[in-house]
């Protein structure tokens, strides 16, 4: 469904976190917002699509409280559509000098047959990357790329498989020539798959009664994937130790809710 460029600005301004109030603005300006532009795989998700689970959803719970996410991820969109549907202006609009902008995509981009999606890994992926990555910059906040969580895939012989052609290799390219972090999330998770193995893995994905996604996250899948890119942006100084919490602590699938269905 195709939305105006009002809806998704009215839509984005949704998914802000509520600054605090009583104490002042200038507490409420010294917190810094990740946000965070992306597919399906990271996208909050509503009850009526319970268990299904983004790891955007998690990421809070690794987080000190004034690290706050603000997720801007969306079912279906490529680094192309995103932008099309005015949802990186949409952003650009309320981000700030000090706030991060996290950056997702492959999933979508490697839809060949369709054009409104469909982008090339060394030409217009890397154009669009740029994009998300200049203007962040011009607002004084910091882009980081994320290469796209693995799938579930194996081979017959229990090995876990790449699915993701050459999108990962594009993005860390393009982050090594842009002097951008990168979070290497699909090799991490691939890793992660593998150590699980077949079976185990079913445990993290959307696996139930009626249907065997390979793709989308339940809630210990979503928070394993969130613990990655939480140690990631540790890992690579993108956040301090100070800004980081729970890192080697069990998360409660509890902790995980679904809210009501956004109604038109």
């Amino acid at each position: 469904m195709s939305l105006t460029r009002r809806q998704v600005t009215v839509a984005a301004i949704a998914a802000v976190p509520v600054a605090f109030s009583a104490t002042g603005t200038a507490q409420a300006k010294e917190q810094r917002t990740l946000y965070i532009a992306g597919d399906s795989t990271a996208a909050q998700k509503y009850a009526d699509a319970a268990p299904e689970t983004g790891w955007g959803m998690a990421l809070p719970f690794f987080l000190q409280k004034d690290r706050r996410v603000a997720n801007h991820a969306v079912n279906g969109r490529s680094s192309k559509s995103f932008v099309d549907e005015g949802r990186l202006d949409a952003i650009l609009t309320l981000i700030r000098p000090g706030d991060l902008l996290l950056i997702q995509f492959a999933h979508n981009d490697e839809k060949t047959t369709d054009p409104t999606r469909y982008t090339e890994p060394w030409t217009t992926y890397q154009d669009y990357l740029r994009l998300y990555i200049d203007g962040a910059r011009a607002r004084g906040a910091r882009p980081v790329l994320a290469t796209s969580v693995e799938r579930r895939k194996f081979d017959a012989s229990g090995n876990a498989l790449p699915t993701h052609g050459d999108y990962p290799a594009a993005m860390r390219a393009l982050a090594a020539e842009e002097g951008v972090a990168l979070l290497d999330i699909q090799a991490l998770s691939l890793a992660l798959w593998q150590r699980l193995g077949v079976e185990e893995t079913k445990k993290y994905f959307n696996w139930t009664a009626t249907e065997q996604d390979n793709t989308h996250f339940n809630p210990p899948g979503a928070i394993a994937v969130a613990r990655l890119v939480a140690g990631e942006l540790l890992r690579h100084r993108v956040l301090a130790p100070r800004d980081v919490r729970r890192l080697d602590a069990e998360i409660p699938e509890s902790w995980i809710t679904w809210p009501p269905p956004a109604t038109a």
